[in-house]
């Protein structure tokens, strides 16, 4: 995918899917790696960016090219989780945005809350402005077709800022839905606020996906992000 024609696809309905561009090479490292950090029984692990591989995963030209042609060449990951859908963990995500972002510690400030930790990081609900300058991108370590528990999504969502569930009750019953097909080292990228959920895979097996955020400014000081790698 051109990154023109990428840049107007998440401008647009606020997600793209790229052709195959992580080599056969890499993506045996990563799923080395991963293996390392997944906890069993649980699909997957947070605080990715912990780990000098994937924190240079987040930093190469590869996926730069694409988070930057969407928020600028000034952008920087701050956070990593690693998904995996397995006999084992093999879950349903309903329907919602994500509206959460990792910070280096509490700071009780106008905007941003409430707060929760997540694997002993403190996350909060920054506003909405935020949210709308950043980008997800998911790394596929393993093709993803219909029967693997696609992510779905709901077009053009992203532009509607923050959803109450009443909101996303009746977007789901007016919109229909796309399923987000990937191909092994390809990358799904969407807008945190777009709505989006993913069944139970009807084949589980491995679905093995490195999701990295990439932010384009700073939290309202004095807050900072929990990790900035750029």
């Amino acid at each position: 995918m051109e990154l023109l024609t990428f840049q107007r696809s998440v401008a647009t309905v606020g997600w793209a899917v790229t052709d195959p561009v992580v080599d056969a090479e890499t993506l045996t490292g990563l799923r080395d790696r991963v293996a390392t950090l997944a906890q069993t029984g649980r699909g997957g692990a947070r605080n990715l960016l912990d780990d000098p591989d994937i924190a240079a995963l987040a930093v190469t030209p590869t996926l730069r090219q694409f988070a930057c042609a969407v928020l600028g060449e000034a952008c920087f990951a701050v956070r990593a989780l690693f998904f995996d859908k397995t006999p084992d963990a093999n879950w349903k995500v309903i329907w919602h945005q994500d509206l959460t972002v990792a910070a280096r510690r509490r700071v009780h400030i106008p905007g941003y809350g409430p707060w929760t930790d997540k694997a002993g990081v403190p996350h909060v609900q920054p506003p909405v402005e935020v949210l709308e300058q950043m980008l997800a991108i998911r790394v596929h370590l393993d093709p993803c077709g219909a029967e693997n528990g696609p992510v779905r999504v709901i077009d053009s969502t992203h532009r509607l800022g923050r959803l109450a569930p009443e909101a996303i009750d009746q977007l789901r019953a007016q919109q229909s839905e796309s399923e987000c097909l990937v191909e092994e080292g390809a990358l799904l990228a969407f807008r945190p606020l777009l709505l989006h959920a993913s069944s139970p895979a009807a084949r589980p097996g491995h679905r093995r996906v490195i999701h990295i955020e990439y932010a384009a400014g700073p939290l309202a000081p004095p807050l900072v992000w929990h990790r900035q790698v750029a």
